[in-house]
């Protein structure tokens, strides 16, 4: 199921997917929570974390650090348990690797759609918090990070303003340590 579907079904299609014989109590009680979330906050959500693991995913390699940040960010942010967020980032990253290419822009738009003002200056920061994770936001993090905001339709000044919160984790103003000396 696309992200896009799973937005759509969130919103009422009332069809449930057929149930498994491996799932477990704890991942049922964690769906039947998430089956009891507000429809428009549920969407906010399923958009706001995959997003976030867009971003991640950018380089080609979602570390712990980063998935760990994402978690946290929907925990604070979308007011769920964090058992929850697990469940709602392991499905976005999911989504993110099978459909990225063509759910990208779908989604961005999306919750460009449902989020105010204030909502998408806020995914802004916790883009540049997931990126900035492990350590360093790449080139590629940074680009993508921008194709969100510009999909978002926020300004450039309002990217910059963000971004420059995290100016000592970007890679590329970052000055090549020099190669130590030979023994």
């Amino acid at each position: 199921m696309s992200i896009m579907k799973l937005i759509r079904f969130v919103e009422g299609s009332g069809r449930r997917p057929a149930d498994s014989g491996a799932e477990t109590e704890t991942v049922r009680k964690i769906v039947q929570a998430l089956d009891r979330i507000e429809p428009d906050r549920a969407r906010f959500m399923a958009a706001f974390a995959y997003l976030l693991g867009r971003v991640a995913s950018a380089d080609s390699k979602v570390s712990d650090d980063e998935v760990q940040a994402i978690e946290r960010l929907i925990v604070e942010r979308c007011r769920i348990e964090p058992a929850q967020a697990i469940l709602v980032v392991q499905m976005a990253k999911t989504q993110n690797l099978l459909f990225g290419g063509t759910e990208n822009f779908l989604v961005a738009r999306e919750f460009g759609q449902i989020a105010t003002r204030e909502q998408s200056l806020g995914l802004l920061e916790c883009l540049f918090a997931v990126a900035a994770a492990d350590g360093s936001i790449s080139v590629v993090e940074d680009n993508e990070i921008r194709r969100i905001s510009n999909e978002l339709r926020l300004t450039h000044e309002e990217f910059i303003q963000a971004r420059s919160d995290y100016r000592d984790y970007l890679a590329v103003l970052r000055t090549r340590r020099p190669d130590p000396p030979p023994r």
